[in-house]
Order: C-alpha cells, then sequence, then structure tokens
C-alpha cells in the first residue's frame, strides 16, 4: 500500500510553519497515543504521525520530501520500526514523546532520583525575656509520617506491593530509537508505578495506598538566647520524609517576640527610661535601675538634664551568634509635679528670686501660647 502524504497525514499545508507543524503534531499524538487511545488502529495512526513529523520537523528532510516524495534515493527512509518504541512501553505516557522530540529527557529521568522532603515552617511566641536568655520547650507539629497500619508500604496489611512489570522494580522504563547517527537510548519515569518500581494491588484503607498518614509530632527545640523577633531558627531532618529515599526536609521555627511593659530592643542593646524628681536632677542622687539581671543603681550627678542617658555595660542581649552581649541605656526624664501645696509654690518662688528670674503670674503657659498660634492660623 502505497504511503499517505506527511501533509495529509498532519493535516496541514504544505506551506505550513514548521510551528504549526509542531502544533499540529501535538494534537494528533494526544489523541491517537496508545496509551490514550485504546482504540484499534489507533497505534498504527501513531506511528504514521511520528513519522511524518519526524519529517516534515526537519529542513532538510522536509525540502528532500517535497522534491522527491517518498522515493527519495539518497536516504530511503522507511520510517520507524516498532522496536524504535519499545513495543511503546518506552514512553512514560503522553509528555514524555514531547521530550523525546524536544528535549528534557534528562530533566524528567531526575524525577525518580532521590530529593530532599519538603521543609516545614512553625510559628513560635515568646516573653521578651524567653528571647534573651533562651529556652528549652516542646512543640507538636503536624506533618506526614510513616503510616502505621501499613508499615510505610502503602499496600493492605497482609499484602505486600509487587514488582512493577514494566520497569522491573527500577522505577525507569528504556526505550532505544535508531537515527542516522547511531541509536539515541531514552530512559523515562515508569507511569506504571510513578517512579516506585512497585505496584500496589490492595491499597492500605488508612493512608490509601500513600504509605503516609498526617500526624501530630512533638518535637524538642531550644531556644538560643539573643533570638530577636523575626529571626528563625532552623532545625534540620524534622521537616517532611525524603521522597525515593532521599533525606528529610527541615523545620524552620519563626519567632514573634512579646513587647516589654518597660524595655525595649535595639539590636543587642535594651533601653528604659526613669524618672527623675527635679530635686534629684538638680542636687543629684543615687538612683536604683532595674534590669533583666536584677536592679543596679547608678548616681545621678547634680545638674542633670532631662533625658541624659547613662550605660550600663554588659547588661543587654546576648549576641544569638555569640560573642559578647549588648549594654543598657538608661534615659532619666525629670517629672514636674502637677500639685503642688502653697508653700512649696511659696518656695519656688524664692527660688525663682534668687536664681534672677521673674514669674508672671498673669503670663499665659507655654501650651495656651502655642494653642493662641494655631487659632490665629485658622
Amino acid at each position: 500500500m502505497a504511503k499517505r502524504d506527511y501533509y495529509e497525514i498532519l493535516g496541514v499545508d504544505r506551506n505550513a510553519t514548521k510551528e504549526e507543524i509542531k502544533k499540529a503534531y501535538r494534537r494528533l499524538s494526544k489523541k491517537y497515543h496508545p496509551d490514550l487511545n485504546k482504540e484499534e488502529g489507533a497505534a498504527e495512526k501513531f506511528k504514521e504521525i511520528t513519522e511524518a513529523y519526524e519529517v516534515l520537523s526537519d529542513d532538510e528532510k522536509r525540502r528532500r520530501y517535497d522534491q522527491y516524495g517518498h522515493a527519495d534515493p539518497s536516504q530511503g527512509f522507511s520510517g520507524f520500526g516498532d522496536e524504535d518504541f519499545g513495543g511503546f512501553g518506552g514512553f512514560g505516557g503522553f509528555e514524555d514523546i514531547f521530550d523525546a522530540f524536544f528535549g528534557g529527557s534528562t530533566r524528567r529521568s531526575r524525577r525518580n532520583a532521590p530529593r530532599k522532603g519538603a521543609d516545614l515552617q512553625y510559628t513560635m511566641t515568646i516573653t521578651f525575656e524567653e528571647a534573651v536568655f533562651g529556652k528549652e520547650t516542646d512543640i507538636e507539629i503536624p506533618r506526614e509520617e510513616d503510616c502505621l497500619h501499613c508499615h510505610g508500604t502503602g499496600a493492605k496489611p497482609g499484602t505486600r506491593p509487587d514488582t512493577c512489570p514494566y520497569c522491573h522494580g527500577t522505577g525507569q522504563i528504556t526505550s532505544e530509537q535508531a537515527t542516522p547517527f547511531g541509536r539515541i537510548v531514552n530512559r523515562r519515569v515508569c507511569y506504571h508505578c510513578n517512579g516506585t518500581g512497585q505496584i500496589i494491588r490492595e491499597k492500605c484503607a488508612t493512608c490509601h495506598g500513600t504509605g503516609r498518614v498526617k500526624r501530630r509530632k512533638k518535637i524538642h527545640v531550644k531556644i538560643p538566647a539573643g533570638i530577636d523577633d523575626g529571626q528563625q531558627l532552623r532545625v534540620a531532618g524534622q521537616g517532611e520524609r525524603g521522597v525515593n529515599g532521599g533525606p528529610p526536609g527541615d523545620l524552620y521555627i519563626v519567632f514573634h517576640v512579646e513587647p516589654h511593659e518597660f524595655f525595649e530592643r535595639r539590636g543587642n542593646d535594651i533601653y528604659c527610661e526613669m524618672p527623675i524628681t527635679f530635686v534629684q536632677a538638680a542636687l543629684g542622687d543615687e538612683i536604683e535601675v532595674p534590669t533583666l539581671y536584677g536592679k543596679v543603681k547608678i548616681k545621678i550627678p547634680p545638674g542633670t538634664q532631662s533625658h541624659t542617658k547613662f550605660r550600663l555595660r554588659g547588661k543587654g542581649v546576648p549576641n544569638v551568634r555569640g560573642g559578647g552581649v549588648g549594654d543598657q541605656h538608661v534615659i532619666v526624664k525629670i517629672i514636674t509635679p502637677k500639685k503642688l501645696t502653697e508653700k512649696q509654690k511659696q518656695l519656688l518662688r524664692e527660688f525663682a528670686e534668687i536664681s534672677g528670674e521673674t514669674i508672671d503670674e498673669q503670663t499665659k503657659s507655654f501650651f495656651d501660647k502655642v494653642k493662641k498660634a494655631f487659632k490665629g492660623n485658622s
């Protein structure tokens, strides 16, 4: 029987572009691929489509076909035999067809390689003090574990997975393709067993054949001293189980540190404000200051101004990576009394007179002046 015209097989015009030919091939090969179409004659049509595309997608072969048709004297082209596709068993489904012709077989073959399991993330809220000094605690995370019912096999208890008869347990199917330059060996993930090398005839009712179930896992965690808000801690090997014998993923704990009512952290330093009276600021005094390590006394020199800063060395936060401890900075604020007795007022007037200051009882306060200024601009 005479061969059909390649353009007719693909349903394209003789002036069709390479892109139009590729689209036609994709559409038809998907329709007639033996793994997708079980109708009688589908395999022969698929071979015919593939042969037509192999010629028309190559510029030189297409030029010679347009000139000589099927009777090209230099090639003696006869298409593909059954052995070129290994009886169609060499392809792991429709997508693998395109890998064979458009590249990517190396990428897909890596699917069956051992792969690290997925990483997990857990957010933990801790107090200000726990972040500074660190702590040990237990947490529970949901993750996939081996199914206890089938011991991770995925098979119904009392049964075992069978070795895949298509890849013989290797998880890959190898096919060879003849070319003018030799034979090309293609390796594909076995689509019958999805690269596992095993086929489960009777699936476990608990995990439905996956061999895995979600379970809460308790993990002991050591929080390092000096951890800060938003930082994360990596716990190696506590993520999801690996694939195809690969290592497990990691667990990343992200920390949220609750603010402190008195202390403020800036890097490894701690800041706080301490109120002092006008008398303490003017005459000087010794005051007690709270720190995370206990109370400490500091001296207030006479004539101290409001917002003067004092440093307490080594009373800050330990560096989370080691290498020292930050400082604590104490900012003093002079508190003006809101209520004075008549005697206190008189004493302050006398102080002002001695200091050469004049106080006009009728003069508006500073805030009254500001308020008046805003009204004038409205």
